[in-house]
């Protein structure tokens, strides 16, 4: 069998799996049914296994998929917002991204023991609040010198605090004050 390109219909379709599916498991963790998972898709149950043959492997895309998008996002923030606000916006992404990551726990023990995937996925966040963090700094809006591995694992301890206590809004409270101390002191300050 050959790994020819997915025709665009079969991207989209693919892309739109990966999306529900990331949302179903952050709502629902791993009792998420892939039939519920197809329907809510607009696709049969037969094109969810043709690009995800067994649950751990959609479990596994699901999780590369949040972590691109999550990753991709902090450009794409930069390009639309200001760096301090561009930084909460990821910031805030980041915990709906642990949201969903704990939802599919269980399964991704297995996908992700690996210690080289844990190292390149949290290489690749870093790099993410790295960018994040020196247009920040560039601009004159957070503090220079910030570490970005840091600030990973501030946002890391946010989304425990936030998942113990069942609480969006106390991350929410929580990434404003993480934001406090990296912002650049202005004038009045």
């Amino acid at each position: 069998m050959t790994d020819r390109p997915l025709r665009a219909d079969a991207r989209g379709n693919q892309q739109r799996l990966l999306t529900v599916a990331a949302a179903a498991f952050a709502r629902d963790g791993t009792q998420t049914s892939l039939k519920a998972v197809a329907k809510a898709t607009g696709v049969g149950v037969g094109t969810l296994y043709r690009h995800f043959p067994t649950r751990e492997a959609l479990v596994e895309a699901v999780y590369e998929h949040e972590v691109t998008v999550l990753c991709d996002a902090a450009a794409e923030l930069l390009r639309t917002l200001g760096p301090a606000d561009a930084l909460q916006t990821w910031m805030e992404r980041f915990v709906d991204f642990m949201a969903a990551k704990h939802g599919m726990a269980d399964l991704l023990r297995p996908v992700l023991l690996s210690e080289a995937d844990r190292l390149h996925t949290r290489a690749r966040l870093r790099a993410a609040i790295a960018t994040l963090l020196d247009a920040g700094a560039a601009a004159g809006a957070i503090r220079p010198g910030v570490d970005a591995n840091d600030v990973l694992m501030a946002l890391g301890g946010v989304t425990m605090i936030a998942g113990e206590e069942g609480q969006r809004a106390l991350a929410t409270r929580l990434i404003t004050l993480l934001l406090h101390g990296v912002r650049a002191p202005g004038p009045t300050s």
